[in-house]
């Protein structure tokens, strides 16, 4: 068991990492099928997608919702305790705005 006294460590644990924000992002915009998913993210394996989303899954975040058709469909619902975390989500989408380096049209 860890022991934590840092609250940002506790919760880096959570929702650290290269991924984790990114599908909490994506997952409350409605992109929520592990396919789309995949393929609407850069870089990401097939691999570390589902690592990534059950490890979420284990701590709460998010709920899996295995729907009974042929072929089988499993969507992904943010918790409650994970619409608690969508203020930091959307503080760093607004921070990254704010500074993303402009393109050129």
């Amino acid at each position: 068991m860890t022991v934590y006294n840092c609250p940002v460590t506790y919760c880096m644990s959570k929702i650290g990492g290269k991924w984790k924000p990114i599908l909490l992002f994506m997952i409350n915009n409605d992109i929520n099928r592990f396919g789309i998913l995949q393929r609407s993210i850069t870089g990401i394996s097939k691999q570390m997608l589902t690592k990534q989303l059950r490890e979420l899954e284990a701590d709460g975040i998010l709920e899996r919702k295995i729907y009974a058709e042929i072929p089988p469909r499993v969507e992904y619902f943010i918790t409650d305790l994970g619409d608690s975390l969508m203020p930091v989500i959307v503080s760093m989408k607004e921070w990254g705005l704010a500074n993303m380096p402009k393109q050129e049209a």
